[in-house]
């Protein structure tokens, strides 16, 4: 049998789940798959130091996350032009041909989308954050067909930069900036802000504000039971949770990296459960 071997390149990574994930998936699959770590400073290398040691160690692809997902779009073809617009890859993959780049927080959020709400459309849109995660769930909604993505993001620069790329090629243009006063049309809200993770406090949307939105989605699964949520339960909303995008950005990788799918999700989501129960 064939070793696959993959990894993740990043800085604040000894505490990933991907690792157990991709084993996981490899198990299943009937792959002999291992995962390691690459963390640029504990190795005493640059990160286009570590980048070329992995390519050229024979890995079959790696992840890469904060702070490198942009600066390896430079190293990789990226052949998905909603991802080239994005600027930010997650996956590369190393074929003889050099290596390629995804993007699946992009691919995930629509995954996990569609696992929930099947083939919904999403509607007019209020996000709150215009950056990292933000830009491919952006990308993603409009894929998806939203019929208007409203950002509020205290950055103009950095929310007029998206609006742009995101109006920029076919189709109509779909983004603009916005106020709270846009939640009352909202038919869907989301959180790209790292407010409600562990060490960052509250929620974007002032309390009273949630809108009777038909689904939110939050970020944020570092608790899964963020503030966000509560509102947007307490709003009858449909919850789509970050930890849902996690789990499809990594199936979608391993895919991606294997060629090969998961079919059985369900066991994998309680092997992954179990992993990380209290013993």
């Amino acid at each position: 049998m064939t070793k696959i071997r993959l990894g993740l390149i990043g800085d604040n990574i000894k505490a990933s789940r991907a690792p157990a994930l991709h084993r996981y998936c490899g198990e299943m699959t009937g792959l002999d798959v291992s995962y390691d770590l690459f963390i640029p400073k504990d190795m005493g290398l640059t990160f286009n130091e570590v980048f070329e040691h992995v390519r050229d160690a024979g890995l079959t692809g790696v992840n890469v996350t904060l702070p490198y997902k942009e600066r390896v779009v430079a190293k990789v073809t990226v052949d998905d032009r909603d991802i080239a617009r994005i600027g930010s890859v997650n996956t590369v993959k190393f074929p003889a041909e050099g290596p390629k780049g995804n993007n699946t927080d992009f691919t995930g959020f629509m995954s996990a989308w569609r696992h929930t709400f099947g083939t919904a459309e999403p509607g007019s849109v209020v996000m709150f954050g215009a950056g990292g995660v933000g830009k491919a769930i952006a990308f993603a909604l409009k894929r998806l067909g939203a019929r208007e993505i409203v950002f509020i993001e205290p950055d103009t620069t950095k929310a007029r930069a998206l609006i742009d790329n995101l109006n920029t090629g076919a189709g109509e243009s779909v983004a603009r900036a916005g106020t709270l006063a846009d939640l009352s049309a909202a038919d869907g809200v989301v959180n790209a802000t790292p407010l409600g993770m562990v060490g960052y406090g509250g929620t974007p949307v002032p309390e009273g504000t949630f809108p009777t939105a038909r689904w939110a989605f939050d970020a944020v699964y570092t608790p899964v039971d963020t503030p966000f949520k509560a509102q947007a339960e307490a709003a009858g909303a449909a919850f789509l949770s970050g930890y849902e995008l996690y789990y499809f950005q990594g199936v979608d990788a391993f895919e991606i990296f294997t060629g090969v799918p998961v079919s059985d999700h369900d066991a994998l989501r309680r092997r992954l459960a179990a992993d990380t129960a209290p013993a």
